[in-house]
């Protein structure tokens, strides 16, 4: 890499790849694996290779082909498939990543709760309702009222979370397996289920599923393409390098838990901690676990803190391009999005209430994960679809990164991850045998009704919307179609029918 030549500043491969490590990775979804033992390792790899690579490199040929325009995922699905289902993409994008919020904060209330000395008292705590509903609703109403005075400083929170609270306890957590195993200790997970799991047993591949949302939110990586010297090169290699760092973490991570706790005594909620714990205890370090499960809660909450704000700014840029109501577009003095973030606060403490009807807080936590799997999934779907549809529909622009000379690998990798990502789908509505779920009735209902709602919202506001909706400070280029419809003649003709074309959203479709 020649940095002489380059006219600004690039990033390294090997710069590019840790930031791809650690936008992804995340510990609290670890004991939702364990339970699979060594098969964890095979769902870990399928998932990468049918995933996480092909949502890296179409993501990355996609902004690359708007690397100057605004809009993310809206305007790549936009272009293919029109405005309606573009805006539909970014609304799944903001409204899974408010869902996403009461879970994670369910695993930051745990790692409170386990800040204790007594491991049974910590269990108890940890399973308590009431304390996880409030712990839950503080921590979100206090993140999103310090987002509201501005983000200036919650950089580098994030920065110091993510190192205190992800990478570190994680390579710990390694480390602490391999001197367990490497000193004689009893290894608690069942080897003898093999590297391959067994596929007949559907129920058994619903927590599997959700791997893939371990995945997730490689597509923001994409926007980095342009800032590393010969992308069509050295991007694939970071993609690559930073794919094997997440893979051997994710599945190192769940081995070492799969080490100290046997599998019928594993909570998705509570696991991580209480292998620390039994880790500490072991070494005769039992004086270490509230200062890891200190370092875990403040991952947690530098993470909650970053994202509060994070992806309402997407459809806050899109809304005020005339696609939300001008409530929605206010913004305060600090030019912070206000009513989006009160109103994703709200939907946050409704969702936080389901404790009232779940039968369990580890019941709750899978609940909601699979209804943020299924949503994020469909915008996935969509957006792997368009890359393949503007390759033929946007064929003459301009890719400064491109998958391959021809079309034939745009279309593998956007078969595998469309593929990949219909079958994760599938299987998440189908309740997990591992855990308690309560009635199926609730399961299937919360899933499907959740779906159906989270869905037709968008399509409702976009039937709904005006042309006083457009903001004249919106700073959203049309799209291509807009452009090549808004002829001289087309403009003159939609003048003359007491229409104006330029000012309301079109559909980009008959």
């Amino acid at each position: 890499m020649d940095a002489k030549k380059s006219t600004g500043f690039k990033l390294s491969v090997a710069t590019l790849a840790i930031m791809n490590v650690t936008a992804v990775v995340s510990l609290r979804g670890l004991p939702a694996e364990a339970v699979y033992g060594p098969s964890s390792a095979f769902y870990y790899l399928f998932a990468a290779i049918v995933f996480l690579i092909p949502t890296s490199l179409v993501a990355a040929e996609l902004a690359a082909m708007f690397a100057d325009k605004q809009g993310g995922v809206f305007r790549w699905v936009g272009e293919a498939y029109g405005a309606r289902t573009g805006f539909l993409a970014i609304w799944l994008q903001w409204i899974e990543s408010t869902i996403w919020y009461p879970t994670v904060l369910t695993f930051g209330a745990v790692s409170i709760a386990f800040i204790g000395l007594n491991q049974h008292a910590d269990m108890i705590l940890a399973s308590n309702k009431i304390f996880t509903l409030v712990v839950v609703l503080a921590i979100y109403w206090l993140a999103t009222f310090i987002s509201l005075k501005g983000l200036g400083w919650v950089g580098k929170i994030s920065k110091w979370g993510g190192m205190i609270g992800t990478i570190i306890p994680a390579g710990l957590l390694i480390l602490l397996g391999i001197v367990y195993i490497a000193s004689g200790g009893h290894n608690q997970m069942d080897m003898s289920q093999g590297f391959f799991p067994d596929l007949t047993k559907f129920d058994n591949l619903v927590l599997a599923s959700s791997i893939f949302l371990f995945y997730a939110g490689m597509e923001m990586m994409g926007i980095h393409v342009m800032d590393v010297n010969n992308p069509s090169k050295n991007y694939p290699k970071a993609i690559i390098i930073g794919s094997l760092v997440t893979v051997c973490i994710f599945v190192l991570g769940t081995f070492s838990l799969g080490f100290i706790i046997p599998a019928k005594d594993i909570s998705l909620t509570q696991s991580l901690l209480i292998g620390f714990d039994n880790y500490f205890k072991y070494l005769h370090m039992s004086w270490a676990s509230p200062i890891i499960a200190i370092a875990l809660m403040f991952g947690v909450l530098a993470g909650v803190l970053t994202w509060v704000a994070g992806p309402s700014k997407g459809i806050f840029a899109v809304g005020k391009a005339g696609y939300l109501p001008p409530f929605f577009q206010k913004a305060n003095k600090n030019g912070v999005q206000r009513n989006i973030l009160l109103i994703q606060g709200g939907v946050v403490t409704l969702l936080a209430l389901l404790f009232v009807v779940m039968p369990s807080v580890q019941s709750f936590y899978q609940i909601l994960s699979q209804l943020t799997v299924l949503l994020y999934l469909i915008m996935y779907m969509l957006m792997f679809s368009a890359a393949i549809v503007l390759r033929y529909k946007m064929k003459d622009l301009a890719r400064p990164f491109r998958l391959g000379k021809g079309n034939g690998l745009m279309w593998l990798l956007g078969c595998m991850g469309f593929c990949g990502a219909l079958l994760a789908f599938i299987l998440s509505f189908i309740p997990p045998s591992q855990i308690s779920t309560g009635s199926n009735i609730v399961w299937f209902s919360v899933l499907v009704i959740g779906c159906i709602v989270v869905v037709g919202a968008p399509f409702l506001i976009y039937a709904a919307r005006k042309p006083s909706w457009r903001n004249p400070q919106a700073q959203f280029e049309p799209f291509h179609w807009e452009q090549a419809a808004q002829t001289p003649a087309n403009i003159a003709a939609a003048n003359a029918a007491g229409t104006n074309a330029a000012a309301k959203p079109a559909d980009g479709r008959k």
